[in-house]
């Protein structure tokens, strides 16, 4: 499979994120951030697991371990956080950043050098995604803000780290995303147990609110965004990122009568063009960025030295009493914005 058709693959897992938003706020029981977590990483995850039948060895079992907490087991706590004490579109704006943490990271873990023209593609698609959510109501919140921070470094560390280690012999990317969304599942559970107590009631709208969120949402798209960690440079992943909040406008818009302002749509065409120039680094990187991804004790140094990649889903605020939004969306609605 060619570059672009990588690409255009990787990019349909920030777009199903960028739909959760409508999903959760026209169908799922309010106030559970928690419980919608659980019900969303762990199920997929025990499904992927049933496909591929394969489960970590060895220096994996820690590794898994790992990159479940990172990605998805503090991640998604920390985004709730977020997105419950943070006014309008912070949160998103701060998960808009994801590209400039991934470049610190990879500088920190990886030794890369970053590119001044990497760097100036990162700024601006955060100035563009803020210029789509982003509204002047409320104030900041240190918590809530120091959440938001956490819960973009959390994924954007664990994403690096799953493209420093690669892929284990004998098993691909539907079998990292299955180890990674079991066990950050099995650690949101005590946490939503603890704060909300026994799961809701359910309806048939929610019962297939939640099945479109685990599956489409979660099983296929962390799949195919894991897959693309394997087969594309940092640049590249990274920046598909802003494709989440930039649908989730455009759903808000065709099916929730949303207005789109002059400002926003030019905010959105900034975030668009800098996901565009994203994909067109130096070809030399791009290829060393795409080694096999099966690792063996032999290739576990020359893996080491290719790019790290993608940043967390951009995440937005909602009401402290209103329908929780999900990890990866954003949208501007009423001051608004919301996985990630």
């Amino acid at each position: 499979m060619n570059r672009a058709a990588t690409v255009l693959l990787t990019a349909l897992a920030p777009v199903s994120w960028g739909t959760t938003y409508a999903v959760t706020t026209e169908f799922l029981p309010a106030d559970r951030p928690l419980f919608t977590s659980l019900v969303r990483a762990l199920p997929a995850g025990l499904l992927l697991l049933a496909l591929v039948r394969v489960l970590p060895h060895g220096a994996w079992w820690g590794r898994a371990t790992a990159l479940g907490a990172l990605n998805i087991g503090a991640f998604f706590p920390l985004l709730f956080l977020a997105a419950y004490r943070m006014p309008g579109g912070m949160a998103a704006v701060v998960g808009s950043a994801g590209p400039l943490f991934v470049i610190g990271f990879s500088a920190l873990l990886l030794g890369q050098r970053p590119a001044a023209r990497t760097l100036l593609t990162g700024v601006v698609a955060a100035f563009g995604v803020s210029l789509v959510v982003l509204k002047a109501t409320g104030g900041l919140d240190a918590i809530g803000l120091s959440a938001a921070v956490a819960s973009t470094a959390s994924m954007s560390a664990g994403l690096v780290l799953a493209k420093r280690w690669g892929t284990p012999e004998g098993a691909g990317p539907l079998a990292l995303a299955g180890w990674q969304l079991t066990i950050g599942g099995l650690l949101v559970a005590p946490l939503a147990l603890l704060v909300e107590g026994a799961p809701p009631a359910l309806d048939t709208a929610a019962v297939g609110g939640y099945l479109y969120l685990a599956l489409a949402g979660t099983a296929v798209a962390y799949w195919l965004w894991f897959r693309g960690i394997g087969r594309l440079s940092a640049t590249q992943v990274t920046f598909l990122a802003p494709l989440s909040p930039l649908t989730a406008a455009v759903v808000g818009w065709a099916a929730l009568g949303e207005a789109l302002t002059a400002l926003q749509l030019a905010g959105m065409a900034l975030a668009f063009g800098a996901t565009v120039a994203g994909q067109l680094g130096p070809r030399r990187t791009a290829t060393a960025a795409t080694a096999p991804t099966t690792m063996t004790a032999s290739t576990a140094a020359a893996a080491t030295a290719t790019a790290p990649t993608a940043p967390a889903p951009a995440v937005g605020a909602v009401r402290p009493h209103g329908p929780t939004p999900a990890p990866e969306k954003v949208v501007a609605r009423r001051g608004a914005a919301v996985e990630g």
